[in-house]
């Protein structure tokens, strides 16, 4: 009886020409990340469900994947990076240097309805600053955010950025602090349900004068410094809350890189372990997209696993949202899905000079395959096409002969006859060389 070879819903395969596109985005997060001095760390896949679920919020809590496993424990596979992070910090305080700057780059599951660039497996790209509650390293992962960005070429986003203590301040100013967290799960949906339904909500669970002043409050107002000069003038007056964010846009305005970010009130974040600063990115040509990058400050996040006081701050790229936008937009072009050279199979006889050949030109730097059966050219040919292979070698009597090889340039039908391989090696690097990505 044969199985259906099917995949879950919210889950995919991944043919090689996106794979190759997915690991280069990785690899050039990777090397961003580093840039900035931020280290790799791992963290299992599973954990005890008591470990995901005890800061994460409600309707987290409903998306996560929890079940028994052989021996009877209750686990639960990971629904982001951050709650493993904390955990990973509490058990590993002695072992760390703070302020701890780590990226994590890894799959993460959540049983939420699939629907455009959103997944039930999905990668995320963390990159986070722990020991720290100051403007400098909120502002570090704020500069990280569009230092990524710029990286893999995309330039027209914006960053929305919050603060929730300012947000916290309003609601204690109105008398709505004990609805907090209702009030800000309803504010984090306007963009998808609207101003109007927005109000309902909030209405319904306060009263309609205080949902009308939280929906003011959330409406941006102008430039960057009115917006932040009408929330604190609504919130009660300067606090520290406000000082922050005024001291991130300064450092922001000394670099240059104020006009890609923009202060929204309506930026809350539905997890509930945020405390400061929040913020998402949007692609100004698919806004409807939402958000492929986002994060804040979670200075209580890992009170649950250590009364070692560890404030932190971090963001995370949606890597599989954004590849989708990326993909609509055509973004994704640039990033070279092919490999460098294949050793066409002249005559079986010379099968392990062939071998040999590669061995080299692996030495060299350059990928390389071998074409193991004997067939027509012309299918040999047609196998190196299909695979987006540049360049092929022959290495027939002749060139056996005299030591040579003859290459050929697929695209251009460039011939190279009877050349050294060094030669054919710099000519081949010679032309990577003026490949956008390798």
């Amino acid at each position: 009886m044969l199985i259906e070879p099917k995949v879950l819903k919210g889950f995919r395969d991944f043919l090689p020409e996106k794979e190759i596109k997915r690991k280069k985005i990785i690899k050039i997060l990777e090397k961003t990340f580093k840039n900035f001095g931020f280290q790799p760390i791992d963290t299992p896949a599973l954990e005890y469900r008591e470990v995901l679920l005890g800061k994460g919020g409600g309707e987290t809590d409903k998306q996560v994947y929890a079940f028994k496993d052989n021996g009877n424990r209750d686990v639960a596979l990971r629904f982001d990076l951050t709650v493993p992070f904390a955990r990973f910090m509490a058990a590993h305080l002695n072992d760390l240097t703070l302020p701890f700057k780590r990226f994590h780059i890894d799959k993460v599951w959540r049983g939420e309805n699939t629907q455009r660039g959103r997944y039930r497996e999905f990668i995320q790209c963390d990159f986070d600053i722990v020991g720290l509650d100051n403007a400098s390293a909120d502002f570090e992962i704020l500069q990280l955010m569009q230092a990524s960005f710029k990286a893999m070429g995309i330039t027209n986003i914006t960053v929305k950025i919050n603060h929730r203590g300012i947000f916290n301040d309003f609601l204690f100013y109105i008398n709505a602090s004990e609805k907090a967290v209702e009030v800000m799960r309803i504010v984090d949906k306007i963009a998808k349900i609207g101003k109007e339904k927005v109000t309902e909500s909030l209405s319904s669970l306060l009263n309609m004068e205080s949902a009308l002043k939280i929906v003011d409050f959330i409406e941006p107002s102008g430039t960057f410094k009115e917006t932040l000069d009408k929330i604190t003038f609504l919130s009660g007056g300067e606090s520290e809350n406000t000082e922050r964010v005024r001291t991130v846009y300064e450092y922001m305005k000394d670099l240059g890189i104020e006009s890609g970010f923009e202060l929204d009130p309506s930026i809350t974040r539905g997890l509930d372990y945020y405390t400061g600063i929040v913020y998402e990115t949007l692609l100004n040509d698919l806004p409807g997209l939402g958000s492929v990058c986002s994060g804040g400050r979670y200075n209580n996040l890992a009170s649950v696993y250590t009364k070692k006081d560890l404030p932190g701050v971090g963001s995370s790229i949606g890597l599989d949202r954004l590849l989708a936008g990326m993909e609509e937009l055509d973004l994704l072009q640039k990033y070279d899905t092919g490999f460098d050279l294949i050793i066409l199979n002249f005559e079986d006889s010379s099968i392990s000079h062939n071998h040999s050949i590669a061995a080299a030109v692996r030495e060299s730097g350059l990928s390389c395959e071998v074409y193991h059966s004997k067939k027509k050219l012309r299918t040999q040919f047609a196998y190196s096409e299909k695979k987006n292979i540049r360049f092929t070698i022959i290495c027939g009597p002749d060139e056996l002969e005299s030591d040579t090889v003859t290459l050929k340039n697929i695209s251009t039908r460039e011939n190279y006859n009877k050349i050294s391989l060094p030669e054919a090696i710099t000519i081949i690097k010679r032309f990577e060389d003026t490949k956008i990505d390798k």
